[in-house]
């Protein structure tokens, strides 16, 4: 069959790599200049490894990546770093990365202690997702973990992380998020790029065409049965074509898709992500790779130390440090400069380190995206619109369809995965 796949992040890179395996004829299209979506990443000049737009990392439980690495012949690419993952409150930064972290988490008493601990080894070792996801994590949280612990350590991760929504995102999510979490954090040599570099190759060598820098205007159904594809060159005609776009861009290609589909993506929610890079002439944390912020008390949600992570000397001995946070696409923070970022942003770096002044700062960065974090509200696994559409020969894919999984490269390539599966089933 002539397939076209529509975005080159690892859902359709993944996709991709599985058609080609299929001896299908796969046309890949790209609107920007570089494969891996938003696990894409930069380089300065000085620097040996490129460095995420967005900070990323995989769990020692991601064995669908893992599995795709090896597949590849790259696994001694991946390596397990151990960093440390803290909070702030009440003015400074704890470990809180392990039980024994938790135990020493000097703001609360005995008893929450040791109910958090029992929720936690519930959530950790639960598989039952599904009567959670008729709660909300606020709710649930508050009544099984107590106030103390709930409002101290789990609200501010989720007021920080879901914004506006998050008394309303179900448990179901906030559990998937504790499972598969592990304290070692997985990373490939030359960053997510050099994985989506080397997954792109093998598409071309299994013969596979790439378009990049080649945004698609419109999909439309083909008087013949096929389906057209229009973009700044022209229209081509194809069996299949999977979409792996969000749901916004999707009703705006597929003007033709029914009104019920239409209406379950409009349904489907999701925030945006920022991130301002910094480059420093000198490490700012003792050791901690990931601080969790309350939004109360900062601009943004987390800083990430990435060269507490991985080695500044990939980096011409730049200690890089991420300001993330995840604003719903309207914010302000979607229309600020970076200078008007720095300066709102930057005063706060000077509570983590005392010392710090503007002059560390070599150079930064300002990285943007409308559609990052889907929001799964009440019931959401019957809500999730299904990957294959109901125009004949269209499948659409994205984050919002992983649940209860919260979005990554791991779940991307298990979708790439399972939507080539369904395509080869309906040919």
């Amino acid at each position: 069959m002539k397939i076209a796949i529509i975005g080159a992040g690892f859902a359709g890179l993944t996709a991709a790599y599985e058609l080609t395996k299929g001896n299908h004829e796969v046309t890949l299209y790209e609107k920007d200049a570089v494969v891996g979506g938003l696990a894409s990443g930069f380089k300065a000049p000085h620097w040996e490894w490129p460095l995420e737009r967005f900070y990323h990392h995989w769990f020692a439980s991601d064995a669908e990546v893992i599995g795709l690495i090896a597949e590849l012949g790259l696994k001694d690419k991946l390596f397990f770093p151990r960093p440390t993952t803290s909070i702030w409150h009440k003015g400074s930064v704890y470990p809180f990365d392990s039980p024994l972290a938790v135990l020493r988490f000097p703001h609360l008493s005995w008893p929450a202690k040791f109910r958090f601990g029992l929720v936690g080894l519930y959530l950790r070792l639960t598989r039952n997702w599904k009567p959670l996801e008729r709660h909300t994590a606020h709710q649930w949280s508050l009544r099984w973990m107590g106030r103390q612990a709930y409002q101290t350590l789990w609200e501010p991760l989720l007021m920080g992380k879901m914004g506006q929504y998050y008394q309303e995102v179900n448990m179901a999510w906030f559990w998937a998020r504790l499972y598969k979490r592990s304290p070692s954090l997985g990373y490939f040599v030359g960053g997510f790029q050099a994985l989506a570099d080397a997954l792109l190759e093998r598409v071309r060598a299994q013969g596979g065409t790439v378009h990049l820098n080649t945004p698609v205007h419109e999909i439309r159904s083909t008087a013949g049965g096929g389906l057209c594809l229009r973009t700044a060159e022209g229209e081509a005609v194809f069996d299949r074509v999977v979409a792996t776009v969000s749901p916004q861009a999707m009703l705006r290609l597929t003007p033709d898709l029914p009104a019920g589909y239409q209406a379950q993506l409009r349904e489907l929610r999701s925030l945006g992500a920022l991130a301002l890079i910094l480059a420093l002439d000198r490490p700012l944390t003792q050791g901690h790779y990931w601080i969790n912020l309350p939004k109360a008390e900062f601009p943004f949600l987390a800083l990430v130390e990435h060269t507490n992570y991985i080695d500044p000397a990939h980096y011409g001995g730049d200690h890089l440090i991420y300001l993330g946070d995840y604003p719903p696409p309207e914010h302000e923070y979607f229309r600020l400069s970076k200078e008007e970022l720095l300066e709102r942003f930057l005063p706060h770096l000077a509570r983590f380190n005392p010392d710090f002044n503007p002059g560390w700062v070599r150079q930064s960065w300002l990285f943007r995206e409308e559609y990052a974090q889907p929001v799964p509200l009440l019931n959401h696994s019957q809500k999730i619109p299904a990957l294959r559409t109901p125009i004949p020969g269209l499948f659409w894919a994205s984050m919002s369809q992983v649940y209860p999984w919260d979005r990554g490269t791991n779940y991307a390539v298990e979708l790439g995965r399972t939507v080539s599966a369904a395509l080869d089933k309906d040919a």
